[in-house]
This record gives C-alpha cells, structure tokens and sequence, in this order.
C-alpha cells in the first residue's frame, strides 16, 4: 500500500533509510541534509510530497540543492523513524515532518500543523525560502 508513496519520494530525488544505522551514517554527514518523514495521510499525498517536488525542482534551477537528501516513513520502519528523530531535538514528532540539517544539527523545521493549513504551492514557497537560505551556492 505504501510503495507508490514511497517511490513518489525517491522520485523526487530522496534516499530511504530502513535502519537506525543507515540514519546515523547519513544525518550524520558534513554539509546540508533535507529529511522528509513520509506519511500515508492526505496531507502527505496532497500537500508534502508535491510540495517538495515543486521546491526541489526550483532549488535545481536556482543552484540552492541541500547536500543530501533522505527520507522514512513513519509507521513502518519504526526503529529508523525513532532514530531520525533523535536529531530534531526541541521538536515533537510529527508526520509527516521535513528537517533541514546542517552537520547533523537541526536548523529548520517544517511540522505536520504547518502543512495542514496550507496548500502544495505554499508549502513548496516554504521549503525553498529554507534552501535558498541555507543551501545557496555562490559560483567562484
């Protein structure tokens, strides 16, 4: 049941994570990790996931790309889901939930309750104000 939302988000540009042991080895890396916690609600379907494909999409165009780029899906890989959240300290869970990390450390957050209120485009307008803030590259 969950495959085709899944796969949306591989398409989109995202790595799974399974194991707490595959998150530590990714949240972990130097530099800027977007993590989206995948969900099956409606919110995930109509808002998250185009919302980020829209975002990704202007962050390529406009050379403002995180350095990595993963995701797990809460309710399934449950171990991984628990250990992800380990690096969104100060923050309740929620699901779906996007972080941008930066050398493993939280430095933006996107929760379930600033989804909800909002449509796909806004949302997408939201992830990239966070990209172009913190992902930008300048060309030397």
């Amino acid at each position: 049941m969950v495959q085709p939302m899944r796969t949306e988000a591989k398409e989109i540009g995202f790595k799974e994570l399974y194991t707490p042991d595959e998150v530590k080895s990714e949240l972990e890396k130097t530099g800027t990790t977007l993590v989206f916690v995948n969900s099956v609600c409606g919110c995930a379907a109509g808002k998250a996931r185009p919302g980020l494909a829209a975002a990704i999409q202007w962050a390529k165009e406009n050379n403002a790309m995180p350095d990595n780029m993963v995701t797990v899906f809460a309710g399934m890989e449950k171990d991984a889901v628990n250990e992800t959240r380990k690096y969104f300290t100060g923050v309740a869970p929620s699901s779906p939930q996007m972080a941008l990390l930066k050398d493993g450390k939280l430095i933006h957050m996107i929760q379930r309750h600033d989804i909800e209120g909002n449509d796909a485009n806004t949302l997408a307008n939201k992830i990239a104000g966070a990209l172009k803030e913190y992902c930008t590259r300048v060309d030397a």
